[in-house]
């Protein structure tokens, strides 16, 4: 992603948790997978412009996601982390088509390299 000196704050909460984050931040109901907060498209990015945002995870249905699409939690989990850090850097699959095939794209390419790494 070209950003070797960015950080990024990564929690791990549960299903009630990330609801209620869901519901006010996004005015969404229900638990989400994944939720990320960028920090560098507020109103003052050069304050720390190192810093990426965070990401938020929700375990259990990382886990409950694992298991209905047959691949380990672990997996699962990772995808919803390449998935949020993604959005830190401006991906949005929910533009266009076209942005989410770029997205996926983008993921893909992320995923492997990570797969190849352990």
């Amino acid at each position: 992603m070209d950003c070797p000196d960015g950080e990024l704050s990564l929690l791990i909460i549960d299903n009630l948790q990330i609801t209620e984050l869901n519901q006010k931040y996004l005015n969404r109901e229900g638990p989400a997978n994944v939720i990320a907060f960028p920090m560098r498209g507020g109103d003052y990015p050069e304050i720390a412009p190192q810093l990426l945002g965070d990401v938020v995870i929700s375990a259990e249905k990382a886990a409950d996601e694992g298991s209905l699409f047959n691949i380990s939690m672990e997996e699962r989990f990772m995808q919803l982390m390449v998935h949020g850090i993604l959005h830190l850097f401006g991906y949005d699959h929910e533009k266009s088509d076209k942005e989410a095939l770029i997205m996926e794209q983008k993921s893909e390419e992320l995923l492997k390299i990570l797969r190849e790494l352990s």
